[in-house]
């Protein structure tokens, strides 16, 4: 065989097979570069590189960071138009799906990427969401586990984050509604998941959130504090004032103040910032799936 026929029978197969390989990436560091960078930006690196699945990708990630879903699923959508095996599109549509509450199309997925592809972690964890608010909790704790074990080395560091206090928040809900043993085995293993994200990312909302939540809801005997409580979640919403379940709680500090009308306000807050979301119907509706302030108080 001549050698120009063996080129011209590598760059065919360059031509045709590439395509399988050429929108690969490093997703962890795309997460990584979208947690650094607003909308605006990534459009200017974006009309640079208008063909780029990674610049895609950072640009719904983006997106999703600034709570603008519908234009998140846009871009997702895109993506799958041109690539359709693309793990993290597929993944970005199942979060903009979990994000409206549609649960179950997007758990359907969720399984489905990690099924295909067992090491990306953000499947793990939008799933964890999905199983928490389901109140399957143990199943929530072990998915997010899933992602701790893979380290933080494998894993960006705000979903790592993410893990430990989605952990941290499923093991609280266990030990809640177990008994005198669970709560020994479970209620023991939130503060120390709370820590650590703290170490990692102690500026990060859901940390804050964490944190108040623990302090509103544990028993004044293991330093629950509801002065405390409400400094944290504070400090939440000023970091993230689209984070609905931060007004949830921060309402609840205020149940426990004796402050009706200010309980009220923050309540409807969270309503108006997400009015599906799940946390702030409970409470509203009474049903105290995710824990009644006056159940554990009085």
């Amino acid at each position: 065989m001549r050698p120009q026929d063996i080129y011209l029978i590598v760059l065919s197969a360059i031509f045709f097979f590439g395509a399988n390989f050429c929108y690969a990436f490093e997703w962890r560091k795309v997460h990584e570069e979208a947690d650094k960078k607003d909308i605006k930006q990534v459009k200017i690196i974006q009309q640079e590189n208008p063909q780029s699945q990674e610049v895609s990708y950072l640009l719904g990630l983006v997106y999703l960071n600034s709570y603008k879903n519908k234009e998140a699923g846009y871009v997702f959508d895109k993506m799958l138009s041109g690539n359709p095996g693309s793990i993290e599109a597929k993944w970005g549509l199942a979060e903009v799906l979990r994000r409206r509450h549609e649960l179950n199309k997007s758990e359907k997925i969720l399984n489905e990427i990690i099924k295909e592809n067992p090491q990306f972690s953000p499947a793990y964890i939008s799933l964890a969401y999905i199983r928490y608010i389901k109140l399957d909790f143990e199943g929530a704790s072990k998915l997010a586990y899933r992602v701790v074990k893979q380290q933080i080395k494998n894993v960006d560091t705000t979903n790592y984050v993410r893990a430990l206090l989605l952990y941290a928040g499923a093991k609280g809900m266990i030990a809640h509604y177990g008994g005198p043993i669970s709560k020994i085995i479970n209620g023991t293993a939130v503060f120390p998941a709370l820590d650590a994200a703290r170490k990692l990312l102690p500026k990060y909302p859901g940390v804050y959130y964490g944190f108040g939540s623990f302090y509103l809801l544990a028993p004044e005997a293991i330093g629950g504090d509801i002065d405390i409580a409400k400094q944290y979640l504070e400090k939440a919403i000023k970091a993230d004032p689209f984070f609905a379940d931060s007004y949830v709680r921060l309402s609840q500090v205020y149940q426990l103040k004796k402050d009706e009308v200010e309980a009220q306000i923050y309540l409807n807050k969270a309503l108006a910032v997400d009015s599906g979301n799940e946390l702030a119907l409970d409470i509203k509706n009474g049903n105290c799936k995710f824990i009644c302030v006056q159940a554990i108080k009085d």
